[in-house]
């Protein structure tokens, strides 16, 4: 059967007559308010049924029913008196539109979810070598108070976290070093002594402290440019008054010790999880060879009750984050 089509020309929001036709984005935004009423109508077959389920005026849903025809230019019902009964347009935009309902429900009840006080997701990020302990032990510690909140849990280097945290799709991250940018808010959590791990056969392994300027001939294996930890290595060899030969440039800091195990170069890092066997770990007296840790959040963006929890249990953290 073919669907009748209206003769008149469309709609504007303001219900002046339009002979332009309108591209599908501003269709659907000037039919969206109008979906769950027509569905409504199409449920009951009857407009004043239907006005009373939804707790509208009988007038609002008519009129908003005539003006929907209107814009799509396709009769969608046949009256008959007080009832009305789908035509093939109708039945057809029905389920579409049945479906489209379905989705916005489905996303606001997961939106409304998420942000539940008791059973809410923190979507949260963190650097590679936060990943084995100090993670683990923030999250536990956390959730004995919050036993059923969720998290959603993101594992890289410093920027990418930053970019996914301006994308939205990052509440929090643990980052070092701590950033200082104006579409930000950091605040510094903690700092970790970074070590110049070299292999075991190595001239300084059986020394305990060593100045960074004592391996200043020595060959380096460091983190991919781009990483927190290989601009703190960069600034400190600069501040030692060299400029580090570099060998190879990784993604993992326990890549880069099992390479000084193998005798590749040596290493500025973080003390591992486990010790590992084949290198000793030299305490750095000069420069001061540390990172400081913090936690990011964008600036402005409001928080729900799960995430705003755990920001307050972060920072309640300060000088013990890695204990």
């Amino acid at each position: 059967m073919v669907h009748q089509q209206r003769s008149q020309g469309r709609l504007s929001p303001s219900g002046d007559t339009e002979d332009i036709e309108k591209s599908g984005e501003e269709i659907a935004l000037l039919l969206a308010p109008r979906l769950a009423y027509f569905a409504g109508v199409a449920r009951t077959e009857h407009v004043t049924r239907a006005a009373h389920e939804m707790r509208v005026p009988q007038s609002t849903l008519s009129r908003a029913m005539v003006r929907l025809e209107q814009d799509l230019g396709v009769d969608l019902f046949a009256r008959h008196g007080r009832t009305v009964s789908l035509t093939p347009a109708g039945r057809a935009f029905l389920g579409s539109v049945e479906r489209a309902l379905a989705e916005v429900r489905r996303a606001a009840e997961e939106v409304r979810a998420d942000a539940d006080p008791a059973t809410g997701k923190v979507a949260f990020g963190f650097l590679h070598t936060m990943g084995a302990e100090t993670v683990p032990g923030l999250i536990h510690a956390f959730r004995a108070d919050h036993p059923r909140v969720r998290f959603s849990l993101v594992q890289n280097y410093g920027e990418a976290m930053l970019e996914r945290l301006r994308a939205g799709e990052l509440d929090l991250c643990l980052t070092s070093p701590v950033p200082d940018a104006p579409d930000l808010v950091a605040r510094r959590l903690d700092e970790q002594k970074l070590r110049l791990v070299v292999p075991a056969e190595h001239r300084l392994a059986a020394r305990r402290r060593v100045r960074l300027a004592e391996a200043a001939e020595e060959t380096f294996v460091t983190l991919e440019p781009g990483y927190g930890l290989r601009r703190i290595t960069d600034d400190l060899c600069r501040e030692a008054g060299f400029k580090p030969r570099i060998a190879f440039e990784g993604e993992e800091t326990e890549t880069l010790r099992g390479l000084v195990a193998a005798g590749l170069g040596v290493a500025l890092l973080p003390p591992p999880a486990v010790a590992r066997p084949g290198v000793a770990e030299l305490t750095v007296t000069a420069p001061r060879a540390v990172r400081e840790i913090g936690v990011a959040w964008l600036e402005g963006h409001p928080d729900t009750p799960p995430v705003a929890a755990f920001k307050k249990f972060l920072l309640s953290r300060r000088g013990r984050l890695l204990a």
